[in-house]
């Protein structure tokens, strides 16, 4: 019972570490050590969530370019994507993953997974999703130097496809891709202590063919991601 009252908590509470964690123990009714609480977090796997190292780095020496989607109304897929990177933790060491994503169905449409943050594997994802769905007409992403690189930026000039950056610390700017990270962290990061990237890069497909095949969004009308892009392909395609 102690295990479970642990991990419930653990589950409510991502953020607390041992000492919190023991608080609110005692609270429940279990009066516990910190040196067993700590025992048992090392046991059960459980480490508390942590700020994140930086993942978005400018380059000053990099070209910016404006944010393009203030005010703008995006109401069909292909439209506007958008791209992100997150750090994920591993039992050892850790990985990053990066994720193209549509972004008025939040269909994932490609996602990479690397041990350094590297611009080759971003740009692998966005050539990616450009073969198996076309192009958009707006791509999106903040000012780290993975998408400020010319590898990336030439594969969008290339396709003439129009160039939007975050405001320099503006995370909001972005805020779809940030709700899927934080979707992908509580409902797979979290429950799985990934041994490897091997593992990781199993787990997050799975994990992102359920999000886009099987998870209904309020704001979708409680549709999936796949449902509501493939609509959006239909209708274009009557329309032409």
């Amino acid at each position: 019972m102690l295990k479970q009252t642990l991990t419930s908590l653990y589950e409510r509470h991502p953020y607390y570490g041992s000492r919190r964690l023991q608080l609110a123990l005692a609270d429940a009714g279990w009066p516990v050590g910190i040196r067993r609480i700590r025992r048992l977090m090392r046991e059960l796997r459980l480490a508390p969530l942590h700020p994140q190292p930086r993942t978005s780095v400018p380059n000053k020496a990099h070209k910016t370019y404006p944010y393009l989607l203030r005010g703008h109304a995006i109401d069909a897929s292909n439209e506007v994507w958008a791209a992100d990177i997150t750090y994920i933790p591993m039992a050892r060491g850790h990985v990053y993953v990066v994720a193209i994503m549509d972004w008025h169905s939040r269909r994932v449409l490609a996602w990479r997974v690397s041990n350094t943050l590297d611009a080759g594997f971003c740009v692998d994802a966005l050539q990616d999703a450009l073969q198996h769905f076309g192009k958009p007409t707006i791509f999106n992403t903040d000012q780290g130097s993975q998408f400020t690189s010319e590898a990336f930026l030439n594969v969008l000039r290339n396709r003439r496809i129009q160039i939007s950056m975050d405001g320099q610390g503006r995370w909001r700017d972005n805020v779809m891709i940030e709700r899927l990270w934080r979707s992908l962290k509580y409902e797979c990061v979290l429950l799985h202590a990934f041994q490897d990237p091997h593992e990781a890069r199993q787990r997050i497909g799975t994990w992102f063919d359920f999000y886009n095949d099987e998870r209904p969004h309020q704001a979708l009308g409680n549709r999936t991601p796949v449902e509501v892009y493939e609509n959006d392909l239909k209708k274009a395609k009557h329309a032409a």
